[in-house]
C-alpha cells in the first residue's frame, strides 16, 4: 500500500522537485535532466527543454493561464519503470508547455513509494489515489501515461464517476498485448511506434479498430522513442492542444 494520502502527497512533492508558491506549477513536468548513462545528445536536449518548460510555465502561470492538472503514470515496474523514464518525462513536459500542473509518481514499491507490486490493480488505485491528493475541486484534469503506465492511466480514467472524468486522455506506446484496456474516449491522443519491440503496432491497432480510435505511428521508431523524444514532444503539444484551445 502507498500509506497515507499525506505520506503519498510528500512522495508525490519530493519526486516531482516541486517547490512552494507559484513555482510548484513547474512540477516534475519540467523534468530533471537524464543522468549520465544516458546519450549527449538526449541530454542537451532534455535539458534545453527543461529551460524553455520552465520559462514557459512560469509565464502561463503569471498570466493566470493554468489549465488544471496533469498526472503522468509510468512504465512497468518490474521492468524497471519509474517516474524517472524519459518518455514519462517527455509527456509531463508536453502537458508543462499547454499550462498544466503536472505530477509524476511513483507507484507502489517504486522509490519512495511503500508497498509491492499489485499486478495493475493497485496501481490503479495508487493514480486514483494521486489524482484524489493532487487535483482541486472542479479542477479539470489531464491523465497520460506510457506503456503500462498507459494503461493505469486508461483505467483510472475509466473508473472516476462521471463528473469527474479527465478533460484528457494521452497514451503513449499502450500496454494493449498484455493488460486488458478499456475503451476510452474520442478524442485520446494515442501515438505509438512502428518498430516497437516490446508492444507490437498491430495489438494497438486491433484494440483501436472497433473504437475507430485513430493512432497516430512513429515509422521506424521502437517502443522507447529513442532519439525521437523532441519529436514526441511536439506531437503531443500539437494533438493536446486541438481541443484545449
Amino acid at each position: 500500500m502507498l500509506g497515507t494520502i499525506g505520506q503519498l502527497v510528500r512522495q508525490v512533492s519530493e519526486a516531482a522537485g516541486r517547490v512552494t508558491g507559484s513555482a510548484r506549477l513547474l512540477s516534475a513536468g519540467a523534468g530533471r535532466v537524464a543522468d549520465g548513462s544516458r546519450r549527449q545528445h538526449e541530454q542537451s536536449e532534455h535539458a534545453a527543454a527543461s529551460v524553455e518548460d520552465m520559462a514557459a510555465n512560469i509565464a502561463s502561470v503569471a498570466a493566470g493561464a493554468e489549465r488544471g492538472v496533469a498526472v503522468i503514470c509510468h512504465p512497468h515496474p518490474q521492468h524497471g519503470g519509474t517516474m524517472d523514464n524519459k518518455v514519462a518525462q517527455t509527456l509531463a513536459r508536453a502537458s508543462v508547455a499547454l499550462g498544466w500542473r503536472s505530477v509524476r509518481f511513483n507507484f507502489r514499491g517504486v522509490g519512495a513509494s511503500e508497498g509491492a507490486w499489485d499486478e495493475g490493480r493497485g496501481e490503479v488505485d495508487d493514480a486514483l489515489a494521486v489524482i484524489s491528493a493532487m487535483r482541486r475541486p472542479g479542477e479539470p484534469l489531464l491523465l497520460a501515461g506510457f506503456s503500462f503506465g498507459a494503461y493505469v492511466a486508461s483505467q483510472a480514467a475509466a473508473h472516476l464517476p462521471d463528473d469527474a472524468k479527465p478533460q484528457r486522455l494521452a497514451l503513449v506506446g499502450p500496454s494493449t498485448q498484455k493488460q486488458q484496456m478499456p475503451a476510452v474516449p474520442a478524442d485520446t491522443v494515442v501515438i505509438h511506434g512502428e518498430a516497437d519491440d516490446v508492444v507490437p503496432l498491430s495489438a494497438t491497432l486491433d484494440w483501436a479498430r472497433p473504437q475507430a480510435l485513430p493512432v497516430i505511428v512513429f515509422p521506424g521508431v521502437g517502443h522507447f522513442f529513442h532519439g525521437q523524444l523532441g519529436l514526441l514532444k511536439h506531437t503531443l503539444v500539437q494533438q493536446l492542444r486541438i481541443t484545449a484551445d
